[in-house]
């Protein structure tokens, strides 16, 4: 048992039976900026699941199956075996819709156990919890019952996994009456016939509510006063209570108690002789009860583990369930997998833009991304062409195969990636100081130094956010070093057209493009993802869709045809390797060397002045 302590109280923690080591490279990694940008598990826009790939997939119908779906697309599986299990029990259901529609309907009426847990832990479980708990146990047997009963070895697998509770549910059911309320104070929890002391307890109490109705009534008779009324409060106990009205008509033997505005408070010998009884048999039954109520906690307080084996395998199932449903909904297929280090996607969708797309229809692209000649797919194209959708959509069907999930697509098969990183989108950190082009960076850096060749990197336009020349140099010694040192899979979309004279120089570049269709002066983008390259970014184009004045497009226009025509004829090779100056002076070479050989450790201060002033001098003269 493991105990915490607090400024206010001491918390139990015995629902905490082990603790595991949890390695980051037993799962396909995603940093926080791929969650983000891909959206993961919260929209882009809306900051909530809603819009995410999380809110795609779930469709659990119980609270516990949505939390555990949500721990399996944060964390896909790297475990090929562990991949195909889940990928078996989802198929076994997309077959079988009758199935899946039972098991769907008795889940609904599970109760969340996995929260429950902890009030069993801390004893703060009240009675109407413990039937749900027993409800859940019921419900579990049938889920078991109806798994065994299938024709199908994997279905006959999973329903080993639901342990027997027979024992649990039927404590609570001994104890328990069918329908308790939540607090126990004033009210019977414990089922007749249970305990015979509870029983007789009981009965003197309830023979007493009965009596006193009796006495009430006689009272009203002999005394003649129709209003009299036998009442009880926990600081008087039982009292007879008389308006003013009819005071004169009191008779002598009631004592007062208590005087009031518009009444008094009188009791009589025998309403205190009484009072005795009652007040003493109710307060020993809620004690007894209360004693009963707490060794069926202390019970089942025991069996913690056993309950939580059973949330962990009905939350598994719901998510299966959940899986498979959004699979037959969405008309997603089986993924493959290979040990050859490719990714091949036929007809590929974005599975959350397609989610909210009601009325047009998806444009789906093929992809074909390995190790030698396709590892690097350099895109070129117009922006809202559908670059960022394409390399996210790959992105996210490589994880959701990982993930054990059908995928958006006609059909797939893709190698085990370790991780996936994506450079995607414009932002900064203004309380740290960052601008854009620095967290940009700083994206890039992690990249560079954690990707791996089975990494898959989706990079979207890198080196935007500085100067055309700083940039492009940037985005090509980018390109070719992931092409000579970490040699992974990589989709890298560009405005840079310069940049796809890289395929000439790697085998393992090839450049892809946005079909785009021009009708005089407007233009289609058609969403198909073609071999090839642009050298246009249709920039004005897609400024004038947005809604821009056409005063402003027609003066774009004027300009970009002069700045074209100043720039014609001139072109950059960045093939083209760059020569060190053989006439590069010698002494400044010295004068650096030297430099570079002053230890600051080892010198006092009045020696490093000197040397700074040295330093003056001698930069001066060269």
């Amino acid at each position: 048992m493991i105990t915490i302590f607090s400024n206010h109280s001491k918390i139990n923690l015995k629902h905490i039976n082990n603790i595991s080591y949890y390695n980051n490279f037993d799962f396909l990694f995603l940093d926080e900026s791929s969650k983000r940008t891909l959206e993961i598990v919260k929209g882009l826009n809306t900051f909530t699941k809603k819009g995410s790939l999380l809110d795609v997939l779930d469709k659990c119908s119980t609270s516990m199956g949505s939390r555990k779906l949500k721990k399996w697309v944060e964390s896909p599986l790297i475990n090929l075996e562990k991949i195909e299990r889940r990928l078996n029990l989802i198929e076994s259901f997309t077959k079988d819709l009758l199935l899946l529609d039972k098991l769907e309907n008795i889940l609904k009426e599970v109760y969340d156990i996995e929260r429950l847990v902890v009030k069993i832990s801390n004893g703060t479980i009240n009675p109407r919890e413990l039937v749900s708990l027993k409800s859940t146990i019921e419900n579990s047997k049938k889920i078991k019952k109806i798994l065994e009963s299938q024709d199908n070895f994997y279905l006959n697998l999973l329903s080993k996994d639901f342990i027997d509770l027979d024992d649990i549910s039927s404590e609570i059911d001994n104890v328990l009456i069918d329908n308790p309320p939540v607090i126990i104070e004033e009210n019977r929890i414990i089922k007749e016939e249970y305990s015979k002391d509870l029983d007789e307890l009981f009965r003197i109490s309830i023979e007493g509510k009965n009596w006193l109705l009796d006495f009430e009534e006689r009272e009203r008779k002999r005394t003649g006063i129709k209003k009299l009324k036998v009442k009880h409060n926990k600081i008087l106990g039982y009292f007879i209570e008389v308006t003013k009205s009819f005071l004169d008509q009191v008779p002598e033997d009631y004592i007062r108690k208590q005087t009031l505005v518009g009444s008094e408070r009188f009791f009589s010998v025998e309403l205190k002789e009484m009072e005795g009884k009652l007040l003493g048999s109710k307060e020993r039954a809620l004690n007894l009860q209360a004693e009963i109520y707490n060794k069926l906690k202390d019970f089942i307080g025991k069996e913690i583990y056993r309950i939580q084996i059973l949330a962990d395998k009905l939350s598994d199932l719901d998510s299966i369930l959940s899986l498979a449903k959004v699979s037959n909904l969405n008309n997603y297929t089986r993924p493959k997998f290979n040990n050859d280090g490719f990714i091949e996607i036929k007809e590929g969708r974005h599975p959350i833009v397609e989610s909210y797309m009601k009325d047009d229809f998806f444009v789906p692209n093929d992809t074909f991304i390995d190790t030698k000649n396709n590892m690097i797919h350099i895109i070129t194209g117009p922006n809202m062409a559908g670059k960022s959708t394409y390399m996210r959509q790959v992105a996210l069907i490589t994880i959701m195969a990982h993930i054990g999930s059908f995928v958006p697509c006609d059909s797939c098969n893709i190698s085990l990636v370790d991780r996936i990183f994506t450079r995607i989108g414009a932002s900064d950190n203004l309380a740290k100081g960052q601008s854009t082009f620095m967290v940009e960076m700083q994206e890039v850096a992690d990249i560079i130094e954690n990707a791996s060749s089975n990494s898959l990197l989706i990079l979207d336009e890198v080196g935007r956010g500085t100067s055309t020349f700083d940039g492009l140099a940037i985005a090509n010694a980018i390109i070719e070093y992931i092409a000579e040192n970490i040699k992974a899979k990589t989709l890298f979309a560009t405005h840079y057209h310069e940049l796809v004279h890289l395929e000439e120089k790697y085998d393992s570049i090839e450049n892809l493009t946005i079909a785009v269709d021009r009708q005089d002066d407007d233009i289609i983008f058609l969403r198909k993802i073609i071999k090839g390259f642009t050298n246009n970014s249709y920039g004005i184009d897609v400024a004038k869709l947005a809604g821009i004045d056409n005063k402003i497009i027609d003066r774009a226009k004027e300009v970009l045809a002069v700045i074209e025509k100043e720039n014609e004829g001139i072109s950059i090779d960045l093939n083209k390797e760059f020569v060190k100056d053989e006439h590069e002076n010698p002494e400044i070479t010295n004068f650096i060397n030297k430099l570079k050989e002053i230890n600051i450790l080892e010198i006092n201060p009045m020696q490093a002045f000197n040397i700074l002033d040295e330093i003056v001098k001698r930069s001066k003269e060269l």
